[in-house]
């Protein structure tokens, strides 16, 4: 571009005749114009003096090469071993040096152990005069299993990289308080961060290098010393043979090398942040908290087991995880924890018992309540008393803390100042937890207890929670209500509570599996024979009354008719594997409406979301449904809303991969995994197969009952259409996110056996 301007300015200049010297005088004056405002947004380095520990090749070259372009004077330090830290050598670190100096730039080797960092810094003294910025790169191997690790092998990675950054930071520390300015860069690592087979020692060291830099940023603070955490996925002779070459080609050093000079620029004021980066991309990364559960109401009460296990899904809920930026929030959060504890529910909220007794009859006209039917086959144990496997459908369970609320005064007298009927109430949200199987037949207590009000402006949210023991005193049930109180807010209460067990959102992509039913018109008649028996879901003129052309089916009857669905479809229709539900109602269903169910399944949990698909209407949201265990049945029953399964492209590349398995059905003992295909299209999951490369079976659909994922491949139908035609490389296409890989990545390799048959 500058170029291009001075060759048109020489132009112009010939067009109005100036003289050679005008036209140099001009030049000149341009050229450094541009030259000094290029340089003045630069980041520049000069004057300053930096460490680089572990600098003889990848990153720490790619660092120090970086740092002396950039005006910096650079101290080249590598020990010259393996990278298991046996042996040394100066030719490393001398290389680099020959590298900077041929381009003009400052640096001088040092071949010091990063234990000895008194040494590396009294180098930089010596040669340059000062110390400004410390990165700690320096870092070896020696993997092995936890069980197999020596002493040896802890400490000498411990040495190197957590000893090591402490050590030589340490060295560089006064001079930086003296100066009043330091940057240290710290080297962790994704294992470090997430853990990784084989690395217990190399993890536990990164992941003591971000407590070290925690600790080193809070107390260097006043003296302008910065220190962050960088977590680099580099090429290396770390990882060279770890990481499939076309990955690894990736990976350049270079990549990463601007990240951490930023960092360590006069300019940056970031501390104490853990910054991930790799192949020309960076993040910043953070530890999170969640809002936690209280495990005892008052100050002299003591803490069981038990209590542990009773909240555990909300002290285990990461929903709504926040980032505390110092000790000193995390010690004031508890401060209020001790004052709610203090106060506690107990003085302030009322508390309520009710019992609770039902039979096998009761089970089963529940069963039919929720549309359990006798043409299928696996409802009868439902249904049928004398079923060998006969069981009460798990939403059965809402029943206690429900009865228990509305034969209590606790829901009217809630709210101070405020007086309603409960034609004002509606059921929002439902939350339930199965501790153990509901027995056939059983005489239940339970306690419940107003556990939070929010004022909404309008309305009125009220909490209530409920725990339902058994005859043994056993906790079987834990229940929470959220019920919405019509024109009963605006008194001055709060709008957020850490108490209400949150609802999710469904993942962005189409259903997994989704079932529809009809209704019957006897539904709510028949449902409210279990202990609902509002008129509102039976009497034409109540409904009326309440806004209804007709009475309206009870948000729990269609809670457990598509229960029903996601048991059959992801529990092989076994009640014993339920756990947990999450529910919002949103709006009413008419008794002969057919209900569609959408499903997702995310490992144990089924998102789900229930819809009239006469209206489109949806009437359960932000649902979830936790399972003890993932049961597929063999012939599972899809029936999609838009009545059938959309044909795609690609499709035609799992009939052809069937067709070569079963011409040479050698290539299974080459690959052998269980292999699941999301096929999306404008980013939704459109078609599901599953390649089982084990036995040489590929299907359309989630693993049969019994088989388990190896590795799932989430990727769009056209570049699926490409993948097997050569023309997208799979590398390259996980590289770039078009190819989404979850579970065994290395075990994905292997298809490169079916590749040279089907270009997959």
């Amino acid at each position: 571009m500058t170029i291009l301007c001075i060759t048109n300015f020489i132009s112009e200049a010939k067009r109005l005749k100036l003289t050679i010297s005008g036209v140099e005088n001009r030049i000149s004056k341009a050229i450094i114009h541009y030259v000094s405002r290029h340089n003045m947004d630069k980041l520049r380095f000069d004057g300053r003096v930096a460490i680089v520990t572990g600098a003889g090749a990848g990153l720490g070259k790619a660092y120090a090469l970086l740092f002396a372009e950039r005006g910096a004077s650079v101290v080249v330090n590598d020990l010259g071993g393996s990278r298991s830290g046996d042996g040394s050598s100066s030719k490393a670190a001398d290389s680099v040096v020959s590298e900077i100096r041929s381009k003009g730039g400052k640096a001088v080797p040092n071949y010091d152990s990063v234990v000895d960092g008194d040494k590396l810094v009294q180098t930089a003294l010596e040669n340059f005069g000062r110390i400004d910025i410390v990165v700690n790169n320096a870092g070896i191997l020696r993997d092995k299993s936890f069980a197999r690790i020596s002493e040896s092998d802890w400490n000498l990675v411990h040495d190197v990289h957590l000893k090591g950054a402490f050590k030589v930071t340490q060295a560089a520390w006064p001079h930086f308080r003296k100066q009043n300015y330091g940057r240290v860069i710290v080297t962790s690592s994704n294992s470090g961060l997430y853990g990784n087979f084989g690395q217990a020692n190399y993890s536990a060291a990164k992941l003591g290098l971000v407590g070290l830099c925690n600790t080193m940023a809070i107390e260097g603070r006043k003296n302008n010393i910065n220190c962050n955490v960088i977590v680099p996925t580099a090429a290396s002779r770390l990882t060279e043979d770890i990481l499939p070459p076309d990955f690894f080609a990736e990976l350049k050093p270079e990549l990463i090398a601007p990240v951490v000079v930023w960092l360590c620029h006069e300019n940056c004021d970031e501390n104490g942040s853990i910054i991930e980066s790799a192949a020309g991309w960076a993040t910043k990364c953070h530890l999170v908290r969640g809002t936690g559960a209280i495990l005892r109401h008052k100050i002299t009460d003591t803490v069981a087991p038990e209590n542990v296990r009773d909240v555990w899904n909300q002290l285990t809920d990461m929903s709504r995880a926040t980032r505390l930026d110092s000790i000193e929030e995390a010690s004031s959060t508890l401060l209020g924890v001790l004052d709610e504890i203090k106060s506690g529910p107990e003085e302030t909220l009322n508390e309520a018992n009710g019992v609770f007794s039902y039979n096998n009859r009761d089970s089963i006209i529940y069963a039919i309540g929720v549309g359990a039917n006798v043409k299928d086959e696996s409802d009868l144990q439902y249904l049928y008393e004398s079923h060998e496997n006969f069981s009460t459908l798990p939403t059965y369970a809402v029943l206690p803390s429900l009865m228990a609320t509305m034969s209590s005064s606790l829901i009217t007298e809630a709210i101070p100042g405020r007086e309603f009927d409960l034609s004002q109430v509606l059921h929002g949200e439902q939350f339930l937890e199965l501790h153990k199987a509901l027995p056939t037949e059983a005489k239940l207590t339970t306690k419940i207890c107003i556990s939070d009000v929010l004022d909404k402006g309008k309305n009125a949210v009220i909490v209530v929670d409920g725990k339902t023991y058994d005859e043994s005193g056993d906790l079987i049930i834990t229940s929470q209500i959220c019920t919405f109180v019509l024109s009963a807010g605006g008194f001055g209460g709060k709008r957020v509570s850490s108490i209400m067990i949150p609802i999710l959102d469904e993942p962005k992509r189409s259903p997994d599996s989704t079932v529809s039913e009809k209704t019957s018109v006897n539904q709510a008649a028949v449902y409210r024979l279990s202990g609902d028996l509002n008129p509102l879901h039976i009497d034409p003129s109540f409904a009326l009354a309440a806004g209804y052309q007709v009475p309206i089916l009870h948000g729990l009857a269609t809670l457990g008719m598509s229960v029903r669905h996601i048991l059959k479809q992801f529990a092989d229709n076994d009640s014993k594997l339920f756990k947990s539900l999450k529910v919002r109602f949103s709006k009413p269903v008419v008794p002969g409406q057919t209900l569609c169910t959408s499903m997702w399944r995310e490992g144990n949990r089924i998102h789900f979301k229930t819809t009239v698909s006469e209206t489109n209407d949806t009437v359960l949201s932000g649902a979830y449904m936790e399972l003890h265990e993932v049961r597929l049945p063999a012939k599972p029953h899809v029936v999609l809303c838009s009545g059938k399964v959309e044909e795609l492209p690609s499709d035609a590349v799992f009939h052809g991969m069937k067709e070569r398995i079963e011409s040479n059905p050698s290539l299974l003992k080459s690959i052998n995994g269980v292999f699941v295909y999301h096929i999306t299209k404008s980013g939704k999951v459109t078609s599901t197969w599953t390649a089982d490369l084990k036995i040489g079976k590929i299907y359309r659909g989630e693993p049969e009952k019994g088989i388990k994922a190896d590795t799932t491949l989430t990727i769009d139908d056209s570049d699926m259409i490409d993948l097997a035609l050569g023309k997208l490389n799979p590398q390259m296409a996980f590289m770039k996110g078009k190819l989404k890989i979850k579970g065994n990545i290395m075990l994905a390799q292997k298809l490169k056996a079916l590749n040279t048959e089907s270009k997959l």
